[in-house]
């Protein structure tokens, strides 16, 4: 009997040997991890501190380049991480979204410029806004709802409803965003085409009272009447332009004055309803998100690249 408890001892001993062993080894193997968690984060701050300097003063000294750059990563990066993990009903929209993108783009770039197509394009950016500002307000109401278990009383699981949400969140602010970067590109050049904005000098084109200066077309609607279809505005350097068109250039095309004698516009005093200002602000929202959906997955990618390089896993 004692013998077959030294036996049982001896066993216990050697396993609790063995985890000892297998614990150095443990040890061993992670021994400086601390240190190298540190400097993967001080790599990932200088990383984004850099970034963050010198996309700012690419912006300010070439801001085309910027631009285009910033909108090509915009639609590509997402349809790459979406195509690799099979979302196929963003895909679906991508698709259409470009279609119809495309189309609206080739007629804006088009010289000489159709008379209908000014209109066309801020009719179609101007409702692509409005849908990714609904879409968006939405998606975030669901998020919001989950969190206090209003799912529960509609007996939907928490973990669809929040999938639900942040999805439509996703789609409002993506195609929020991307839309705003194709309607500043499309008014650009249909104002340059029309003639009477350029970006730098006087206009090519004289201004007759009569016409908007967005798309070249008559004003039909005196600015103190109500018209049928849309109204007429007009700005304090007395400049008038019909509705549809200054509220694609100031809002959808993020040109924040005239587009004939350049002075700046005050959005808030032009839009006095309370109910149309959350669009500007949105488009302020859309104008700080381009950077976390444009560039930070280049920046995060460039940072595990240099982790790579230097061996820290």
């Amino acid at each position: 009997m004692a013998g077959v408890f030294e036996v049982e001892v001896d066993g216990v001993e050697h396993d609790h040997g063995l985890e000892q062993v297998e614990h150095a080894k443990m040890h061993a193997k992670h021994k400086g991890h601390e240190a190298m968690h540190a400097e993967m984060v001080l790599i990932l701050i200088v990383t984004l501190v850099v970034a963050q300097l010198v996309l700012v003063q690419w912006k300010q000294r070439h801001p085309k380049s910027y631009n285009l750059v910033t909108l090509f990563q915009m639609w590509v990066v997402p349809l790459y991480f979406t195509t690799k993990l099979h979302w196929w009903r963003f895909l679906s929209t991508w698709f259409i979204f470009s279609v119809i993108t495309a189309y609206i783009s080739f007629r804006a770039t088009r010289k000489p410029l159709a008379c209908t197509t000014p209109r066309l394009v801020y009719k179609w950016f101007l409702l692509l806004y409005k849908i990714s500002y609904a879409t968006g307000i939405f998606g975030y109401s669901v998020v919001m709802f989950t969190l206090f278990g209003i799912n529960l009383i509609f007996r939907i699981k928490p973990e669809d409803a929040m999938d639900f949400g942040v999805s439509l969140l996703f789609y409002g602010l993506y195609y929020g965003v991307l839309g705003r970067d194709f309607a500043e590109m499309c008014a650009d050049f249909m104002a340059s085409t029309v003639g009477y904005y350029s970006a730098s000098g006087m206009p090519t084109k004289h201004l007759s009272d009569n016409i908007c200066a967005v798309c070249g077309q008559p004003i039909l609607v005196d600015v103190s009447e109500e018209g049928i279809i849309e109204n007429t505005y007009r700005l304090s350097c007395n400049h008038v332009f019909h509705e549809f068109c200054i509220r694609g250039w100031c809002i959808v095309g993020k040109k924040q004055m005239c587009p004939y004698c350049k002075e700046k516009v005050d959005l808030k005093r032009m839009f006095s309803n309370p109910w149309e200002r959350p669009h500007v602000m949105y488009g302020q929202l859309l104008d700080w998100l381009r950077y976390l959906v444009a560039w930070q997955p280049v920046i995060i990618g460039f940072v595990q690249g240099i982790n790579y390089v230097l061996g820290l896993e």
